[in-house]
């Protein structure tokens, strides 16, 4: 059997840690960018001007009257309700996290969760990054409300997908001075790039992290960044035959809950192109033999819960936009059944 629905508990409990996580989430949020820095009156040539600190920037938001009074005490007290906000769902959280793992909710690898949760932190995730690989496969799980056969799911690595087309930010200072693999020793310092410029990363223990990203038509004209940064020692990703598909497809949204019961935030390809792109691998001649039979597993699983879980048929016009080679494996995948 490749799926088991969650029990009526479960789901309760798995909807109010998503309620409570994406309330938190909307708080730190804040805190970090609303709330974020300070602000102080200063004295500059006789006059007192409001001054608000960023990062390791000041700018003067004009001198001291009614309206940065206003602005002044706004912050103040938004800073502090928000704070409090904070803190009491964080509190929440931390109560529910080993009810979570008790009642069998942790699914998402501890450090997969981290380096996930880092993305979402610097507002990479869902706009240059999207989870791809054996990794999405949990927050089809979430939405479904049902649990996919352990074996499909293990797994040492965690694969990111690179979408070039959004541009940086100026105000993710961090990824431009330290990159992803700055982010990635947030949570393990043991992370290296292997090569110079190179795909994958792994830390001591062997742990996987690789950036792919679609192959471009005519690599002559190219002109899309490989890498989120020009640093030395920074990951650049994998340019990959099949990837424009997925960057192209539909997106979803899920909050998952991890193996110490805390929730994390996945974004990752829509289930059907999921499944197809798994059966199109699994066809391949060139793919690896061991990764077939595993591959067309997961395109079933990923299948069975787009059709008979969330209604999302094969024939939508959301799928249009892929290549024939994929939307013909489409009607062996739609009689897929939880078997």
């Amino acid at each position: 059997m490749f799926l088991r629905d969650l029990t009526g508990e479960q789901r309760r409990q798995l909807i109010d840690t998503q309620q409570i996580y994406e309330s938190w989430r909307v708080a730190h949020d804040a805190s970090l960018h609303r709330y974020g820095g300070s602000m102080r009156w200063a004295l500059r040539n006789g006059t007192e001007y409001l001054l608000r600190k960023t990062g390791g920037s000041e700018t003067s938001l004009g001198p001291r009257d009614e309206t940065t009074e206003a602005t002044y005490e706004a912050f103040v007290k938004g800073r502090k309700e928000n704070q409090n906000r904070l803190e009491g769902l964080k509190s929440r959280l931390d109560q529910l996290a080993p009810v979570n793992r008790a009642m069998g909710l942790g699914r998402v690898p501890r450090l997969a969760a981290r380096i996930l949760q880092q993305c979402d932190e610097h507002r990479l995730l869902g706009g240059h990054l999207i989870v791809v690989g054996t990794n999405a496969l949990f927050a089809y799980e979430a939405l479904a409300g049902v649990q996919i056969q352990s074996d499909l799911l293990a797994t040492g690595d965690i694969d990111l997908l690179y979408d070039a087309r959004h541009h940086m930010s100026l105000a993710l200072k961090d990824i431009r001075t330290e990159g992803l693999i700055g982010l990635l020793r947030k949570v393990d310092k043991s992370f290296a790039v292997t090569h110079r410029r190179g795909y994958r990363a792994t830390n001591r223990d062997g742990y996987l992290v690789d950036l792919i990203r679609p192959e471009a038509r005519d690599i002559f004209r190219d002109r899309l960044p490989p890498s989120l940064t020009d640093l030395p020692d920074d990951l650049e990703g994998a340019a990959i035959f099949g990837l424009t598909w997925l960057i192209n497809s539909p997106k979803v949204d899920a909050v998952a809950i991890d193996e110490r019961g805390e929730p994390v935030r996945l974004v990752v390809i829509d289930p059907r192109t999921f499944a197809l792109h798994k059966a199109w691998l699994s066809a391949r001649p060139d793919r690896e033999p061991l990764k077939v039979k595993r591959d067309l597993e997961q395109a079933k699983a990923a299948a069975t819960i787009a059709i008979q879980y969330l209604r999302l048929p094969f024939d939508s016009p959301e799928l249009q936009a892929l290549p024939g080679a994929l939307r013909e494996l489409a009607p062996q995948l739609s009689t897929a059944k939880n078997e």
